[in-house]
This record gives C-alpha cells, structure tokens and sequence, in this order.
C-alpha cells in the first residue's frame, strides 16, 4: 500500500503550532524535536509617491507645517462654523455699540409731553422704527423747556445694581432716579409703547429735527403735546453706562441735552 505523503504545513500553520507547543519535562520529551519557526514573510513596504530627494523644503514646511511631522487638518461641521460666525458677528455689533435693542451710535430722540403732563423720552434707531427705550419722568414738561432756555441740560438716570443686573440690558432698567443739572428731580420709569405713544411718533416721523407744538385729542378733550426731535449721538462706556448727546449744528459744538444712564 502506498502511503500519501503528509501535507506541508504552511508558515503561518507552522507558527500557530510552535506558539501553542508546550514542552513537558519528561525523557521522552527529550527526544523530541520541535521545528525550527519560519520567518513570515515581510510584507509590501507601501512606496511614496515623491522621494525624500525630489521635496523640497518649502514643501515640506507646507505639508508638515515647518517642523517635518505632519499634522492632520479636522474639518469643522457645519453647525460650527455657523454658530463661530454668528458669535463674531454679534461681538463686532457689540463693539461698534449696537446690541439686540436695535440701537447703533446715532440714534432719533424724541421729547414729548403735554403742557400739563410730564416728559417722555423716547430714543429710536430711526423714525420708522419702534423706540427702543422709552421713559416717563416726574418732572412736568413746562419746567424742562424752562432749564432748556436757560442753558445746557444735563439729565442723569439713576438704577441700582443687584444680582440679576447682569442678565438685564441698561436700556431695559424699569425705574430710575432722575437728576437734571445735579438737582433731584423725582424718579423715572419704563413704559412700554402703546398705540398713543405709537401714534405720536408716526406723526413725528416726516420732522428730523426740530420742535414746536401739535394737537392732540385725548378722552373727549383737546389738548396740545409740546415736542422736541433732534438726533443724538450713542456712546456706550460699560454695560452700565451709556450717554446720548444732542447733535445740533447751531450749538458750537456744546450739546444742549445730553441724557445720562448709570447702574450703581
């Protein structure tokens, strides 16, 4: 009978029997050869498309970035670079003095009041705009057209600072302390506009600048609103302090009104 001669094993066979062959101390063990392992064959080398001679410094320095390891560049989703614009956008407006109100550096500021009521300001980012800020002072509107004939008008507006300062505008402070020319003048505060308020300044709307005297009809009486419209000139110091500055060309460069809002 002819014996099959046995199969050959293959080296990757012959390197799994050799890792998993256990050499037991024994005599008959002695005797035993264990074959020799066989080198695996080395694998393909992958080859660079360039030779290290043919690249030149420069361009390695724009591969690897100038210290000749290459770092791999991630590319940001598109959510991300959305929302990355988004922030230094609003940090720009934010620089050049404009926020969610609305407002930039100049800005249309209406004073308006009835002769037997009290004064109301109202400051816009232009006439077709609603006001962003909008107060009531306790002062009557006859003793301001008063300090304004006599001179320059300086006004302040007062608030406290407290802890949930931080998360709310100047601009949106609802009570105030009022100041005009150093002297107390009773408080201020927020008033949101209604349609009133809403109808006056679109009849104001075709004036730039100016002031003067227009009728008004008010629960079954006429009566007469004293205004004043100018434009004003932004500046924003901290989150806690801004300043509106009449621009009147007729005033030698000294702003008659200039209106002050301070957190403290």
């Amino acid at each position: 009978m002819s014996t099959r001669p046995a199969p050959e094993l293959s080296s990757s066979s012959k390197r799994h029997h050799f890792h998993w062959t256990k050499k037991i101390g024994t005599e008959d063990d002695d005797d035993d050869e264990i074959p020799p392992p066989t080198a695996a064959k080395p694998s393909a080398i992958p080859t660079l498309k360039h030779s290290a001679s043919s690249i030149t410094r420069d361009e390695s320095n724009a591969r690897f970035g100038g210290g000749g390891i290459p770092t791999p560049r991630k590319k940001l989703p598109a959510v991300a670079v959305a929302r990355l614009r988004s922030v230094l956008s609003s940090f720009n407006r934010n620089r050049f003095g404009s926020s969610s109100s609305g407002l930039g550096p100049r800005v249309v500021g209406t004073l308006f009041g009835s002769r037997k009521g009290h004064v109301h300001f109202a400051f816009q980012k232009d006439p077709t705009s609603p006001p962003a800020f909008l107060i009531e002072l306790a002062t009557p509107i006859s003793g301001l057209v008063k300090e304004m004939a006599s001179g320059l008008v300086r006004i302040a507006l007062e608030c406290d600072k407290n802890n949930s300062s931080s998360a709310v505008r100047l601009l949106e402070e609802q009570s105030w302390r009022a100041y005009c020319n150093g002297k107390k003048c009773g408080f201020a505060g927020r008033k949101e506009c209604g349609a009133k308020e809403w109808k006056l300044l679109n009849a104001l709307e075709p004036i730039s600048m100016g002031a003067g005297v227009m009728p008004s009809y008010g629960e079954g009486e006429r009566t007469e609103i004293m205004y004043m419209r100018a434009k004003f000139e932004r500046i924003v110091g901290s989150r806690d302090s801004e300043a509106f500055y009449m621009l009147n060309p007729d005033s030698n460069g000294a702003p008659e009104l200039s209106i002050y809002l301070l957190r403290v």
